[in-house]
């Protein structure tokens, strides 16, 4: 290959001083293969395919067809997907198109088997495809010649079309570059560089996107809900006569001009009462769509091989199932795939196997601790993916574990710290976790607040404040009052006041902050009384905050790189792990909503998701007021703690 692309650079002085030194050194340097040597092995090779074509024998013409004809091409190319489908086809049926003996009929049912497996690996992905799906009954038709639907198989000039087909396709493939082996193969690497330093920029960009588009979306919602209110108290005005109602509709007209036609805008009667803020909290309503319902999966392959597998192939599967219920669709499709996942115990959660799925979080790989606590990171944020992860005792002893050895602030860790945080809503599992001594745990991370990076602080403080909601949590920050005040005033004095003052204001009992508030109240201000009364009667309402919701961040800093023709996410789980499909026939149903009244597992008082406060509107009041509410906050903990205290 050296000596190829010297010759074809004409580094001629470089190539006579190369072959003698070579020669010197008893090495034998083979004449760079020139195109016609190239040419003549390319027609060779088609010759054996077209050869092999005509006499039947699908092994030697697979095997050529699989050795020299690019797996990119085989894989995402569409003719010759197309084509490899009518080849099979060609290869099964060809007994049946000559004189049937006992030697034929057991070579047919050899190629009926073979097209089987095909059908059931690569060629599973068309059947989907209208134009195929006839051709999947094929192995089950006792005789094909007769039947309709096959009748053009047997026509005479199918052969020769397909051959001709083939014929075109291995011109076109095969063809031979000028371009030296040595060169191609530079040419290969860089390319792979260059496009992976292009998919981490954009997977940057995408993160810094989703992030802002977050934002925007919240803050759009707020602004309707505020506009809402506002028109409210515009159309109460109206009765009064201190807005005329001329005046009242023009507003509403610009109001919704980006959002309807003008002439539509303007046959509306706004002057109507709660006319103009139904349409309002009307046009942030999501439209309900038709979304395709992914594949089913082989869950006993699919198990086996995470626990016999190699390390990278167990942190791939887990990567890709992970991704399919990240980036599933909000809604049926994502139930569809919980459903399938806890209906197949995915991870074993219900099995006697004395190694179940769970037990990759012990690992002595890196990565397949990162992807399994991703996976448990990704159930534990679905309400029926806790209700699956509470059903196993072991489960709490593998994340705390995990959560005291891993490197501090790794990815690991911070999955294992928001399955924990998320498995805290219940009430059974709040009490485990404090009787494995994690509030303590909590408390020491938290001291030095500053070190620990965004994610990691805002769970940390909603898993104490989840497990403070509790008589024993509470009792067991008392133990210690100085260290836990200390440790919390200092949160409170936390640069990131979005992170902080979100959960903290929830750790005193809400009594205790009726009153204090209502000390406040009493100030001459007419504005910060609305607001502490709107706060009071939130704080009493029975309202629950605690939402069914994937952070858009859970899939960040993917580590795992994809080597050359490996596959990963749904192509992986489709291509080698498709299983029977069932999903096409039925629908899964929604589930009932929650009965109102609270259940035995159900926690004392609300616990909290930190996605759950993001869109929660009593937050948005309580940042503006937030030096009264940092005191309202220490002042009680004071209270509680000098009370209980020594």
């Amino acid at each position: 290959m050296i000596n190829e692309y010297l010759k074809y650079g004409e580094f001629e002085e470089t190539v006579h001083h190369f072959e003698k030194e070579c020669k010197n050194k008893g090495k034998v340097v083979p004449k760079p293969r020139g195109n016609s040597l190239r040419d003549s092995k390319t027609l060779i090779i088609q010759k054996d395919l077209l050869s092999s074509f005509d006499d039947g024998d699908f092994k030697v013409f697979f095997e050529l067809w699989t050795e020299f004809v690019p797996l990119e091409v085989r894989d995402c190319d569409p003719h010759a997907q197309k084509l490899e489908f009518y080849l099979h086809v060609h290869f099964t049926i060809f007994p049946l198109k000559i004189h049937l003996g006992r030697h034929d009929r057991a070579d047919f049912e050899v190629r009926i088997t073979h097209f089987k497996h095909y059908l059931e690996t690569r060629g599973a992905a068309l059947s989907q495809t209208t134009e195929f799906l006839p051709y999947y009954a094929l192995p089950f038709v006792p005789n094909p010649m007769v039947h309709p639907s096959f009748r053009d198989l047997f026509q005479e000039s199918w052969i020769p079309e397909m051959k001709q087909e083939l014929e075109k396709f291995l011109t076109v493939t095969l063809k031979v570059s000028d371009t030296p082996r040595l060169l191609s193969l530079y040419g290969n690497l860089n390319t792979i560089q260059q496009l992976q330093l292009q998919l981490a920029e954009a997977e940057k960009r995408t993160s810094s996107y989703m992030r802002r588009f977050n934002k925007m979306q919240a803050d759009h919602h707020n602004l309707i809900g505020v506009t809402a209110e506002l028109v409210d108290s515009l159309e109460a005005t109206v009765s009064g006569k201190m807005i005329s109602p001329e005046y009242l509709q023009s507003m509403c007209v610009r109001l919704f001009s980006s959002q309807l036609r003008q002439s539509a805008a303007q046959s509306i009667d706004f002057t109507r009462p709660g006319t103009a803020s139904s349409l309002l909290r009307a046009s942030i309503v999501p439209q309900p769509k038709e979304v395709p319902l992914l594949p089913s999966l082989d869950y006993d392959k699919l198990k086996r091989d995470l626990l016999g597998g190699s390390d990278r192939l167990k942190a791939l599967l887990l990567q890709a199932l992970c991704w399919r219920l990240t980036r599933s669709l909000q809604g049926e499709q994502r139930d569809t795939v919980l459903q399938a996942y806890v209906s197949n115990d995915l991870l074993d959660c219900h099995s006697t196997r004395q190694k179940p799925v769970l037990l990759l979080m012990r690992s002595k790989n890196e990565m397949v601790r990162q992807y399994m606590a991703r996976l448990i990171n990704a159930f534990a944020s679905l309400a029926e993916g806790r209700v699956y992860l509470s059903q196993v005792p072991s489960l709490l002893r593998l994340l705390i574990e995990s959560l005291r050895t891993e490197e501090k602030d790794s990815v690991s860790r911070e999955n294992v710290l928001g399955a924990l945080q998320k498995l805290s809503l219940r009430r059974s599992q709040q009490s485990a976790m404090i009787e494995d001594g994690l509030i303590d745990w909590l408390v020491d991370e938290l001291q030095d607040s500053d070190c620990l990076s965004d994610y990691t602080l805002e769970y940390a403080v909603a898993l104490l404040m989840n497990l403070c909601l509790r008589t024993r949590g509470k009792r067991k920050c008392a133990e210690n009052p100085k260290y836990v005040l200390k440790v919390l005033t200092d949160l409170l004095g936390h640069e990131n006041h979005e992170v902080i003052h979100t959960h903290t204001h929830t750790f005193m009992d809400t009594h205790i902050m009726e009153e204090i508030l209502h000390c406040y109240s009493k100030e001459e201000n007419p504005e910060l009384n609305r607001q502490i009364e709107f706060i009071i009667k939130q704080l009493n309402s029975g309202q629950s905050h605690n939402r069914d919701a994937i952070e858009t961040d859970l899939d960040k800093e993917e580590v795992l790189q994809l080597q050359p023709r490996e596959l990963s996410g749904e192509t992986l789980l489709t291509t080698e792990y498709l299983g029977i499909m069932t999903n096409m026939a039925t629908r899964v149903k929604r589930r009932s909503a929650a009965p109102l009244g609270r259940s035995v597992d159900e926690p004392l008082q609300r616990p909290v998701t930190p996605i759950s406060h993001r869109n929660t509107h009593i937050m948005q009041v309580v940042h503006t007021h937030t030096h009264t509410h940092i005191y309202c906050i220490r002042t009680t903990w004071s209270n509680a703690f000098w009370t209980r205290g020594s």
